[in-house]
């Protein structure tokens, strides 16, 4: 069983999106199956392989979502993360300019779905090391 202490130890390492494929491999050494954030706070529900669920607090003021999406230019704002270019706060800011409600990542999968606020997916990419 995980717990929120050691999920957060985990996301501590992350300072930009380079870094995210480190920190899914974190999650899944500790058990978690999937994981659902929710742009407009930043607050997760972690799902474990037992059935287990941890839910984090909020991790900012509340983010509008703008009601429609707009793939093409997430898609930018998301590379640019990935890249290392932008921190985290921007990147949800962004995200929520956007029209991105929420991503759920599939740990087992490396996958990352981005859902509309209607729970359209937007975009799903594999989770890669960045070299």
């Amino acid at each position: 069983m995980f717990t929120l202490e050691q999920i957060k130890e985990a996301h501590s390492k992350v300072k930009t999106g380079a870094d995210f494929p480190s920190y899914i491999q974190d999650l899944k050494k500790l058990g978690v199956k999937y994981y659902e954030t929710f742009v407009s706070d930043g607050h997760s529900v972690y799902f474990g392989t037992e059935g287990e669920k941890v839910v984090s607090p909020p991790m900012y003021k509340t983010l509008d979502i703008a009601g429609t999406s707009n793939e093409d230019q997430f898609k930018i704002e998301l590379t640019t993360h990935q890249q290392g270019k932008s921190d985290y706060p921007t990147f949800c800011n962004d995200a929520a300019k956007a029209g991105i409600e929420k991503w759920v990542v599939l740990v087992d999968k490396m996958t990352c779905t981005y859902y509309d606020k209607s729970g359209n997916e937007i975009l799903e990419e594999t989770i890669t090391e960045h070299t």
